[in-house]
């Protein structure tokens, strides 16, 4: 009877251990098929193969001479190629049939460095069939300048003529040595088209109409506002054919919904996922949360348009004003509350570490780095005559007015709204009346171009917003954004800084192909900037997105620590498509563990049930 017992027991133990073996075997199939059947909906209605992204910000315009917003550059690098490319992988300029990226496949220049020759790719087509040649090229550059394109004419500093050779060589004749003309971003428009509009339209508030005519991997067919952006594969594509049939950029106004798409597998990408949806997108089979550096940064705009015409508080014209605000905005605090650790505190407007060869950054001698030092903003605000004169809390103005400042967030960023409510605090705390609210990107950049009623002046009305800004593989672009010939409307300047030695460096950076050289002269440009705090530079923010790994091949730019998408290079939208089961990706290396793992616990089983019967037999034999 004892031994029944015991045998007994031992068969409870032995299903026991079943059990729990069982249910390791039951989550490990299950996480294979999670892994493995991770629903990627990629055939549209039509059964064309489509990628769909996810993100925010509808593009401001579909104009590639006045678009704004960093979803128009986006569309805008899809549909038309540049002159000279950039591999995403280094962010350098290949040379080469089978390397380079961009419609010149091979240039030289003169030996006194005055001239350029470009050889151009052959057998391309403009997405409607119309040959592409020199004269193209020739038309686009010719345009910008006689018309004096604003979003391009800094990047043609110094080029006299842009001449065709022959149908298929360019040659760029400069006033003195260029140092950017590989980095000019400078989208190559068709002639047939574009010639056929006057450059004051163009520049003003002309939208085309869909079909986008370009040379590019992709054609923007249709949109439909704050809706969609579509976009058919060019089957002529000079690089080959797509692998999808069609992009489809989809836009969401709450950005957790975008989350919920892309976690049910209604999207392939989401760009500007909320940080805390970051961990759930990493916690998903099949997706991968990314969080890249960019070339770029968020700012405290500050108008300092020095002019009677400015509907701007004339504080802010004040650099010594400017300068006790830098040391009321805690950028630590910043970066960790409201970006939630995704992003670093900035200093200048060229990002830390992200150049190499050198690096353009510009870290400010430490003794003349801004700190977070509330009684010191009040200790320069005093000695600057800024004093609270009356006890009420408010400091005047040397009128003795108020000070009274609008600062607006942006409603298209959660990140906006809680930098603006932190830094409002901070303000108010040294003795500021701060009027906080929320506007979209197109009141905001309606504000910064406002013009007097009477006589059409520009006549900026705003005092404080909080925006973001990209850059380019060269320095070039952002730093003319602070030009004084850039102010005005529709111009670049949205802080109306003026600063004549910094347009004097400007031009001289231009025309030195000595990087180091180069660099002191950058470098200086950055010192004057946070020196004279036309902005106060926040944080260099990483971009919180997230993708399906089963799809591919994800080329990051650059490789290691950039975007997959989002980055205006065409490489990723390229080559995407569905992998199939021989495709090494994350997500088929863990459903390889998972694999794994359900062998060993069969192995496991396996053993552990024979061990237990033979020893379950043998007392049995005993008794």
């Amino acid at each position: 009877m004892e031994h029944k017992r015991i045998a007994d027991r031992t068969r409870w133990v032995a299903l026991a251990i079943a059990g729990v073996v069982i249910a390791c075997l039951a989550w490990g199939i299950s996480g294979a098929l999670a892994a493995s059947q991770s629903p990627s909906p990629a055939a549209s209605a039509s059964g064309k193969l489509t990628l769909r992204l996810g993100w925010s910000r509808y593009p401001d315009t579909f104009n590639p001479f006045t678009m704004y917003d960093a979803s128009a550059y986006e569309v805008v690098a899809e549909n038309y190629d540049l002159l000279v490319g950039f591999d995403p992988h280094t962010l350098g300029h290949p040379q080469g049939l089978d390397k380079a990226t961009g419609l010149a496949y091979e240039w030289s220049q003169s030996s006194d460095q005055l001239s350029w020759t470009f050889k151009l790719r052959q057998n391309v087509k403009w997405q409607d069939g119309v040959p592409f040649t020199a004269k193209d090229v020739v038309f686009t550059y010719e345009y910008c300048l006689k018309n004096r394109m604003g979003l391009y004419i800094d990047y043609l500093n110094f080029v006299k003529d842009v001449v065709a050779v022959d149908d298929y060589t360019v040659r760029f004749d400069l006033t003195q040595p260029k140092a950017n003309i590989l980095g000019m971003w400078v989208p190559i428009l068709p002639e047939h088209i574009w010639s056929k509009i006057p450059g004051t339209v163009a520049e003003g508030n002309y939208t085309p109409k869909p079909p986008l005519i370009g040379t590019g991997a992709f054609k923007t067919v249709a949109w439909h506002d704050q809706d969609f952006v579509k976009m058919e594969a060019n089957p002529d594509y000079w690089r080959g054919r797509p692998a999808v049939d069609e992009l489809l950029w989809i836009t969401y106004q709450n950005t957790s919904s975008m989350t919920e798409d892309l976690i049910a597998g209604k999207l392939q990408f989401a760009w500007d996922i909320p940080e805390a949806d970051f961990p759930r997108v990493a916690n998903t089979p099949g997706l991968k949360a990314w969080a890249p550096e960019t070339i770029g940064f968020d700012e405290l705009c500050m108008n300092c348009y020095n002019s009677p015409d400015s509907q701007g508080n004339p504080v802010l014209r004040d650099v010594k004003f400017r300068q006790a605000l830098n040391w009321a905005v805690d950028k630590n605090a910043i970066a960790t509350i409201a970006y939630g650790g995704f992003g670093e505190p900035a200093d200048t407007i060229i990002n830390r570490g992200y150049y190499h060869d050198p690096d353009w950054h510009l870290t400010p001698p430490a003794a003349e780095t801004y700190g977070f030092d509330l009684n010191k903003a009040k200790q320069l605000l005093d000695a600057a005559g800024y004093k609270d004169t009356n006890g009420d809390g408010i400091r005047e103005d040397h009128q003795g007015k108020p000070i009274k400042l609008r600062l607006w967030g942006r409603t298209s960023s959660q990140t906006s709204d809680r930098s603006g409510r932190k830094i409002a605090g901070w303000f108010k705390q040294i003795g500021l009346q701060i009027d906080y609210s929320l506007m979209t990107n197109n009141q905001i950049t309606k504000y910064v171009n406002t013009t007097t009623n009477s006589q059409g002046r520009y006549a900026p009305d705003y005092d404080m917003f909080l925006w973001g800004w990209g850059g380019d593989v060269d320095p070039n672009f952002i730093l003319s954004v602070f030009l004084t010939k850039a102010i005005g409307l529709n111009n670049w300047s949205d802080s109306c800084f003026s600063n004549k030695e910094y347009d004097q460096d400007f031009i001289k950076q231009q025309g030195q192909t000595d990087p180091l050289q180069r660099k002191a002269t950058i470098d200086r440009m950055q010192q004057i900037l946070y020196e004279q705090s036309p902005y106060i530079v926040l944080v260099y923010p990483k971009d919180s997105s997230g993708y399906e790994t089963t799809w591919g091949p994800w080329i990051e730019a650059p490789e290691g620590k950039g975007p997959v998408a989002f980055n205006t290079y065409p490489d990723s939208y390229l080559f995407l498509h569905p992998l199939s089961a021989g495709e090494t990706t994350k997500s088929n290396t863990t459903m390889l563990i998972i694999v794994v793992i359900v062998v060993a616990a069969l192995i496991v089983l396996g053993v552990v049930v024979w061990l237990i019967v033979r020893r379950g037999k043998r007392r049995e034999v005993v008794g």
